[in-house]
């Protein structure tokens, strides 16, 4: 236990010192963005994510380093950490670009089929799997060449989904990775386990930077690579259902703005006073409906309510596996 202690601390140090230094750069080089949910809608840096995803590979370059030079660690699979790196850094290729140049949508959203082919290539993961009150399938070459890549694309995608409030993204992320990473200790899968204590490390680095008020945005390299960490430990660790429940917030959030036809403006709050209202044209997302449920609520406090609504399926996510 005191070497998963030791990559989960060295993923938060390296994050931790690595936002001030990365900050003022991308501000001096103009790479901002917009707080919409502020009074002033400030420009701050953005693209805060190349932090993470640096976080999250010093932990896992340090167990490769572990494992190969020290022998230690003999339940954790180099091969799987290095297509579980491989994945995250092609996710982390296809953010940057996106923040950058800002792609189509359509291409964005089927970009990340290529990131799963690491993945793929090492036919990684039990083809069995627990399917919901119809028991266990074998989905044979289906699992590797369908279900890989679906659940990757559609994991990235889907932390886009759910975001642009101070803090939203990274809360989301850590109860997303606590939960996986207490489900990979139970079900015994150690590599699963190095993977979620890597982003987790990360991740609670970045929330002391990104919380409200925020100094930098993690930007969609953030999002989608927080996303593809998910992907890859619930498929390395064979416990794609504990996936499938900590996602449903973000499906709900795409149902609804599916319905209003993914509106690209008006999908933020309207602060008065400290506080965020529902736009007169809303809801057009699950944060709207809790601005209007609410009749106004100030953003971190929206936020932490988001927040709680993914621990409980965390929560149900964990009681599965005990």
């Amino acid at each position: 236990m005191h070497l998963l202690s030791l990559i989960f601390t060295f993923s938060f140090i390296v994050s931790f010192f690595g936002f001030p230094i990365l900050i003022p750069r991308l501000k001096k080089a103009g790479i901002t963005g917009r707080n919409m949910n502020s009074i002033k809608q400030e420009e701050i840096s953005e693209m805060g994510g190349l932090v993470i995803v640096g976080g999250f590979s010093g932990g896992i370059i340090l167990t490769i380093f572990i494992k190969t030079f020290f022998k230690l660690l003999p339940d954790v699979y180099l091969v799987s950490l290095l297509a579980c790196l491989s994945t995250v850094l092609i996710v982390a290729l296809i953010g940057i670009i996106d923040d950058l140049i800002s792609m189509r949508q359509i291409i964005k959203a089927f970009m990340p089929i290529f990131a799963a082919l690491p993945l793929m290539a090492i036919e990684i993961g039990d083809t069995i799997m627990r399917v919901p009150f119809i028991g266990r399938i074998n989905f044979g070459i289906i699992y590797p060449l369908l279900l890989i890549p679906l659940g990757v694309t559609g994991a990235t995608n889907a932390f886009n989904m759910l975001a642009g409030f101070n803090g939203l993204e990274v809360g989301l992320g850590i109860v997303c990775m606590v939960t996986v990473s207490i489900i990979a200790y139970i079900t015994g899968s150690m590599t699963a386990l190095v993977i979620s204590l890597s982003c987790l490390g990360a991740l609670l680095a970045a929330i002391y930077y990104n919380w409200y008020p925020a100094k930098i945005l993690v930007g969609d390299i953030g999002t989608l690579c927080m996303g593809a960490v998910l992907a890859t430990c619930v498929i390395v660790g064979d416990f794609e259902t504990a996936g499938v429940i900590l996602i449903i917030p973000f499906v709900f959030e795409f149902i609804i703005k599916a319905l209003h036809k993914f509106p690209s403006q008006d999908w933020w709050g309207v602060n008065k006073d400290g506080k965020l209202y529902c736009p007169e044209k809303g809801p057009v997302s699950l944060p709207q409906i809790i601005m209007k449920l609410s009749g106004g609520i100030k953003e971190k406090n929206l936020v932490m309510v988001l927040i709680g609504i993914e621990a409980v399926f965390g929560f149900i996510a964990i009681m599965i596996y005990l």
